[in-house]
């Protein structure tokens, strides 16, 4: 009578287990096409705005090319997102690639279309809030609040290789070798110093070259260092971003170097 009582209990607590994985692994598959469903609202809804938008200037068609090589990202990594996270980091693409969208309407006097949803990341960057004109290492380079002929490349602020790049528009496109080879090459804090020494809501080179957020020097010297979290926002999504490239270009517009920085 013993044993039969244990083995119906022994019953009971593998039926139990089972029904508990089983809910589970049905939970964690609802999670992910939730996700999935999210990020593909948002990947079709960058797609319309590539299609349908042509650049009537400089700024504005480099902002479309931009956006453009982060809908490609987004349906690569769409196709391999095998988790919820992955899937949240399409969505993530996606966003990126409509604020360039959004920039590039700017640009050509157009509304620029409803609010997209705020990221913590891109307000602690700071955004670039001057006209700066800085020579670095016999380079000439240019930030400005404003889209330009002398300014035409867009970024809409976050972090690059574990660093804040704040948003504006720039002469040259100087943060892609990092995002290209996850690391800020010889040159880069000076490049920084430079080009943003004393803006505000801008770290400092110090700052900056630990990784600190905008703002968290200051936050450091009134006694409240906050989180001045170093880690890259969002993981690298496999090792890459993309599937090895960002967007399938091979070395993203041969920026590899990227005149020494």
């Amino acid at each position: 009578m013993g044993t039969i009582v244990v083995v119906v209990l022994v019953l009971v607590v593998v039926a139990l287990a089972a029904t508990y994985m089983k809910n589970q692994a049905n939970a964690k598959q609802q999670r992910l096409e939730d996700a999935k469903a999210d990020a593909r609202r948002w990947v079709e809804r960058l797609g319309g705005q590539v299609v349908n938008l042509v650049g009537t200037n400089e700024p504005a068609k480099q902002a479309l090319a931009d956006a453009s090589e982060r809908y490609t990202a987004a349906g690569s990594q769409m196709e391999q997102a095998a988790t919820a996270e992955q899937a949240r980091l399409v969505t993530s693409t996606a966003l990126e690639g409509l604020y360039y969208v959004r920039a590039a309407r700017l640009a050509m006097d157009m509304d620029p279309g409803p609010e997209l949803p705020a990221d913590a990341e891109r307000e602690r960057a700071g955004k670039v809030t001057e006209d700066r004109r800085v020579n670095v290492e016999g380079r000439d380079l240019e930030a400005s609040a404003q889209p330009s002929d002398a300014t035409p490349h867009y970024y809409p602020g976050g972090r690059v290789a574990g660093r804040p790049v704040p948003q504006g528009w720039y002469s040259e496109p100087w943060w892609k070798p990092a995002l290209v080879a996850g690391a800020w090459g010889v040159g880069s804090m000076l490049l920084f110093s430079a080009m943003f020494s004393g803006m505000y809501g801008i770290p400092d080179a110090q700052a900056w070259e630990q990784g600190y957020d905008a703002g968290q020097a200051d936050a450091a010297e009134s006694g409240d260092a906050g989180d001045a979290g170093g880690g890259d926002s969002g993981g690298d999504y496999g090792g890459d971003y993309g599937g090895g490239d960002y967007g399938g270009g091979g070395d993203y517009g041969g920026g590899g170097d990227f005149g020494g920085f």
